[in-house]
C-alpha cells in the first residue's frame, strides 16, 4: 500500500490524470494548489495531489524541514506516476520545485512511461537572489513537451531575466500578468491572484488537450 499522502480532484472517467506536486515551502492542499487542482478538475481533468516525505512528516509532527533531496523527490514522484499510468495517459506537473522536480524526470518518464508532458507552476530558475545559479541546464535540451507558467516579475525568474535564457524548442513559456511567484498580480494592474490563477488553469487545460489529441 502507498503510504504517501495524496488528494485526489476530479472524475475516473477523465480522459487523463494530472500529477501536480507542491512547492518547497508549502503543502499539497496550500490555497495555489487547492485552486489548481479544483479548477482543472471542474473542466475535467483528474487531478492528484501527493507529499514529498519530508512534507508529510512535518505534517506530522509540525515542526518545519527542508526538502529531501532531489534523487529521495524524484523516486516519490517516480512512484506516483507507476500507480497511475496504468489506468489512464498522465501529465506531470508541479508548483516551484514540485514542478523543478517534475521537469528533471520529463524526459525519461516521457521515454519510458509514455507520460505525455509537463507543466512547470512557477519554475525556480534561480534561488532568490542569486540570479548567477541557474537551475536551467536540462531545459535547454529538454525533449518532452513542457509549459512553464511564470509570473511576470517571479523573484526565482522574472521576465527580463527568463527571456534571455537558452531553452529547448520543446519548452514554452507564458507570462502570468505582473505575477509574483505565485502569480499574485501587483494591485495596479487590475488583476487579482484568483484571475491568475484562473488564468493558469485554462492554459494548463489547453496544453494537456494540445498533446492528448496528437
Amino acid at each position: 500500500m502507498d503510504p504517501t499522502p495524496r488528494l485526489v480532484n476530479g472524475s475516473s472517467d477523465a480522459p487523463a490524470t494530472l500529477l501536480l506536486a507542491h512547492g518547497a515551502g508549502a503543502a499539497m492542499d496550500s490555497p495555489f494548489m487547492t485552486a489548481i487542482a479544483s479548477g482543472l478538475a471542474g473542466i475535467g481533468w483528474r487531478v492528484v495531489r501527493f507529499e514529498f516525505a519530508y512534507m508529510a512528516q512535518q505534517r506530522i509532527n509540525g515542526k518545519r524541514s527542508p526538502p529531501d533531496r532531489l534523487p529521495k523527490l524524484k523516486q516519490v514522484f517516480l512512484e506516483q506516476v507507476e500507480i497511475e499510468i496504468a489506468s489512464r495517459p498522465v501529465f506531470i506537473a508541479g508548483k516551484s520545485m514540485g514542478g523543478r522536480v517534475a521537469s528533471l524526470l520529463a524526459d525519461e518518464l516521457s521515454a519510458k512511461m509514455n507520460v505525455l508532458g509537463c507543466i512547470c507552476l512557477g519554475y525556480p530558475f534561480h534561488p532568490l537572489g542569486k540570479p548567477q545559479q541557474l537551475r536551467t541546464e536540462h531545459l535547454a535540451v529538454q525533449k518532452t513537451s513542457t509549459l512553464i507558467l511564470q509570473g511576470e516579475r517571479d523573484g526565482m525568474g522574472r521576465r527580463d531575466e527568463v527571456e534571455t535564457y537558452t531553452l529547448s524548442p520543446k519548452v514554452s513559456l507564458q507570462w502570468m500578468p505582473a505575477g509574483d511567484h505565485s502569480f499574485k498580480p501587483t494591485r495596479s494592474s487590475g488583476l487579482t491572484e484568483a484571475d491568475n490563477w484562473s488564468a493558469a488553469v485554462t492554459h494548463s487545460s489547453d496544453f494537456c488537450k494540445k498533446l492528448l489529441n496528437n
